[in-house]
């Protein structure tokens, strides 16, 4: 819950700095900005039945990707099932995207555990994991934080959880960022952004 609220206050102060920045200048004039999101990147990891699946194998397809751990109790299945009921909202269009589900804990999430977790969610569903290193590198590139605990009284090591950043990247065919949609986000609302950019 932690780096939900962190990445809230993270995303506010982006925006709050670039309107300031938009703001400045000439009155009247508008102000144009270009540059590109350093959000997303590739990214090689393992499938189910273990085959390799790289962000390449999603090229022309628009792709939904969320981090998490199939551990978690409440932001992970919550979350999974709005990128779901928001696919189920936009019809046809809905074979144009394809939901990633990319794990943080490749200590238990393996991928036959990865596979049948997603598949919860609706058959459309990729679920990857990958080594330390490989989840480690994928979680970077998109700049999801996350870290390790274990809650008290939960006895064993193997009991522990995982804060993460929750949010949803819309990444382009090409496998470009697009835009972020924030944990909470209504599934009418999701169904809303993915038109706008299908």
């Amino acid at each position: 819950m932690l780096m939900v609220i962190l990445a809230g206050f993270l995303i506010g102060a982006l925006g709050g700095a670039a309107a300031l920045v938009l703001s400045e200048g000439t009155p009247g004039k508008t102000v144009t900005t270009t540059g590109k999101a350093l959000v997303g990147g590739p990214f090689t990891l393992i499938g189910e039945g273990g085959r390799t699946v790289t962000d390449g194998d999603f090229r022309g397809r628009h792709m939904l990707v969320f981090f998490g751990f199939t551990h978690c109790p409440d932001i992970c299945p919550a979350e999974l099932q709005v990128m779901a009921a928001s696919l189920g909202e936009l019809g046809d269009k809905a074979k144009d995207v394809v939901p990633i589900f990319i794990t943080l804990d490749p200590e238990r999430d393996t991928p036959e555990v990865v596979a049948n977790y997603v598949k919860n969610f609706g058959p459309e569903f990729v679920g990857l994991t990958g080594s330390p290193e490989a989840i480690a590198e994928a979680a970077k590139a998109y700049r999801v934080a996350y870290s390790k605990f274990t809650p008290e009284g939960a006895g064993k090591t193997s009991n522990y959880s995982i804060d993460h950043t929750a949010l949803v990247y819309l990444m382009g065919p090409d496998g470009e960022f697009i835009t972020h949609i924030p944990y909470g986000t209504q599934a009418a609302k999701m169904a809303d952004t993915l038109r706008r950019y299908l």
